[in-house]
């Protein structure tokens, strides 16, 4: 596409954190695979709820319970439209991936996992993918099974379809890499899954945002994201779930709104998808995810993906060019993350020269230490992109990690 149709000045205004200096010096906000920042219409739509509409959702019978409950539930359509599934109650509202992954766990793991049986994730995955499933075949005598990457950071297709086996149970695995920004074949490993008979969860947490997604269309039997990267609030995220695989699954937590009838005898749950959703929701949230999709897709998401992928392409090729600087995880199907070390200098002493220079990336283990074992680091510095960031300054971080070698020598 011809990327001057991009408008980034004014893709920027929508976003009023973008504004301000760091340190005295303009704010280079490379951070967005650990958070998103917010457009005006996220923000306002917050406002709004909280100054025109607060009030607990669901069996109120009072005006402001209704458009509370009418902005909730229009929020949940909105991310159904946005990941093309087939009906709302496939819709789970949760904090995000991480509780999403852990219902999973906890619901469907329960049932289906028993002793002797395997769960199988990559090497990719982010902490949130590994740990639930580690607790849970501790709890159940399982076996978690990894599949390996190539020094690209690419996954291995042909060990994956190996390890696939009777014992399979699920697979879990990222549609996009937080560490290395590997987008994984995940259309390809759903299929060899489903020939076997194995539902496949996907996080998508770093994907949302950056890739096109199509629960149908893959036939994932569940996808997990998180509000906060995908330009929404904290602290609230979606479960897609197939219905028919929700429905014979146990409820998450005990409490309000996931009952149609208590007596001290027995409950009896409500339906989908309000048996997982316990307690007053984020209310605020919800909506404000809404509001973030709906801008995204005002936007236009594959004109985003297109302008955030010559970005990438300009950056993978400005910091190769710098001496002493190694990209970490170079797969051919990249999305926004730029992740990489630099000779004689550690992570963080990067980041925090980089920060003087009003520039934020993030550096460490990227909550996927098992990544870095595999390359042999104990960190890296990432620089995530985002739909407002620019070659400008993609250029400054370059000029910053010049800054770096100056005093690393």
């Amino acid at each position: 596409m011809n990327m001057d149709r991009w408008d980034v000045e004014r893709v920027r205004k929508d976003f009023p954190i973008l504004s301000q200096e760091i340190h005295g010096r303009p704010l280079v906000y490379l951070d967005n695979a650990a958070t998103t920042q917010k457009p005006h219409a996220v923000i306002e739509s917050l406002e709004r709820y909280y100054a025109a509409d607060n009030a607990n959702v669901h069996r109120g019978v009072h005006l402001l319970s209704e458009r509370a409950t009418q902005a909730y539930e229009a929020a949940r359509s909105r991310i159904r439209r946005f990941l093309n599934a087939a009906e709302d109650r496939e819709i789970v509202f949760v904090r995000g991936t991480t509780e999403a992954i852990n219902l999973v766990a906890q619901t469907y793991g329960r049932r289906m996992v028993g002793p002797g049986d395997e769960i199988l994730i990559t090497a990719l995955e982010h902490h949130s993918n590994i740990v639930p499933w580690q607790m849970l075949c501790e709890e159940k005598g399982a076996a978690l099974r990894v599949v390996p990457i190539d020094d690209a950071g690419e996954v291995d297709l042909d060990a994956y379809e190996r390890l696939l086996g009777p014992r399979t149970r699920l697979v879990a695995i990222a549609h996009v890499s937080n560490a290395l920004g590997t987008v994984l074949p995940i259309a390809r490993m759903i299929e060899a899954a489903h020939r076997q008979g194995v539902p496949v969860l996907v996080d998508g947490a770093q994907a949302m945002a950056h890739v096109p997604v199509d629960v149908q269309a893959l036939g994932c039997d569940f996808y997990a994201f998180s509000g906060h990267k995908v330009y929404g609030p904290t602290g609230i995220g979606a479960l897609y779930g197939k219905a028919a695989l929700l429905e014979r699954m146990p409820p998450f937590q005990g409490g309000g709104d996931m009952i149609k009838a208590v007596t001290f005898e027995k409950t009896v749950y409500n339906d989908l998808p309000y048996k997982f959703e316990a307690g007053t929701p984020n209310i605020a949230g919800a909506i404000g995810l809404g509001a973030a999709l709906e801008y995204l897709d005002g936007l236009g998401r594959d004109r985003a993906a297109a302008y955030e992928h010559d970005l990438l392409a300009y950056g993978t090729e400005r910091l190769s060019a710098i001496p002493g600087v190694r990209l970490i995880g170079t797969a051919r199907e990249k999305a926004s993350v730029l992740s990489f070390v630099m000779e004689g200098a550690h992570a963080h002493d990067v980041g925090t020269i980089l920060d003087r220079e009003g520039i934020a990336v993030r550096t460490g283990h990227h909550c996927a230490m098992p990544v870095m074992t595999r390359f042999g680091l104990a960190a890296t510095t990432r620089a995530s992109v985002a739909l407002y960031n620019t070659r400008e300054e993609l250029d400054a971080l370059c000029a910053g990690l010049g800054k770096v070698r100056e005093i690393f020598g």
